[in-house]
């Protein structure tokens, strides 16, 4: 393996030998400790505390030996607040979009995810909302104007995604109604949309068949990947919007299924 002078500096450096070793793991698909320790110079203990750190950004995924790209594999689940912190102006015009498909006086059940606490808090211009969720970062963030009520599912809290989950559910639509569900998904794909979390998914799933119709929200960083989870069909969804066109077999499966996709655009 060639060492580059640019290596050779980023041996010094955590940070920047950091972002060497995860620039050559997109750029190969994957990578061996021993490589590294070679290309950087430093000790096998310090490339493995690399790519620990890099796995815990969600950069990268360990393997035995090694390490991969994390979109090489079936999405994982990442905190919250990891996830807030990524992809942020895309989420934000997300969010922005989506807001101007609610109407005033709608009944909202909206489930967790970053993108999805990025819509509620673009919701000032609407009014007499009904806000249903499990989603406790969502209600501090709900502009007070645009809000009649706001009911917070029960259950297990959990930290990671900062959502409840179960044991109350979603038995029957005699039980909850609502006008519109919007959900964030980690994964968007031919097969249909999906959560790293089956619990998640299963939440989800059931807010979309309370509601009259389902806005989906998702980044590019989404689209053509599939997470854990199914949560539903293209044919079960009004709307996508994300922040970049999808590829175009992904795109012709949601025209064929009377998906309307919305980009919002810098």
């Amino acid at each position: 393996m060639t060492i580059e002078p640019a290596d050779i500096a980023a041996a010094a450096l955590p940070a920047l030998r950091q972002t060497r070793i995860a620039a050559i793991v997109r750029e190969r698909g994957q990578i061996t400790v021993a490589e590294l320790v070679t290309r950087f110079n430093v000790s096998r203990d310090t490339i493995r505390r690399d790519l620990d750190i890099l796995e815990q950004r969600g950069i990268l995924v360990r393997t035995h030996g090694g390490a991969i790209p994390s979109d090489s594999l079936v999405m994982h689940e990442t905190s919250l607040a990891l996830r807030m912190d990524t992809h942020v102006e895309a989420k934000r015009r997300i969010g922005r979009a989506a807001s101007a498909l609610i109407r005033d006086g709608e009944t909202l059940i909206v489930n967790g995810g970053s993108t999805t606490t990025y819509f509620a808090a673009e919701l000032d211009e609407r009014r007499n909302l009904m806000v249903v969720t499990n989603n406790l970062r969502i209600p501090p963030v709900l502009p007070e104007r645009a809000i009649r009520a706001v009911y917070v599912l029960g259950g297990t809290y959990w930290s990671s995604p900062q959502v409840t989950i179960g044991p109350i559910g979603f038995a029957s639509t005699e039980r909850i109604s609502a006008d519109t569900a919007v959900i964030g998904v980690t994964g968007v794909c031919d097969g249909g949309f999906s959560i790293a979390r089956l619990e998640e998914a299963a939440a989800s799933s059931s807010m979309v068949r309370v509601a009259k119709r389902t806005i989906i929200l998702a980044d590019s960083s989404k689209l053509r990947t599939t997470a854990f989870a199914h949560v539903t069909d293209f044919t079960d969804v009004e709307h996508l919007v994300t922040d970049a066109e999808p590829a175009p077999d992904i795109a012709a499966a949601l025209v064929e299924a009377g998906v309307e996709v919305l980009v919002a655009r810098s």
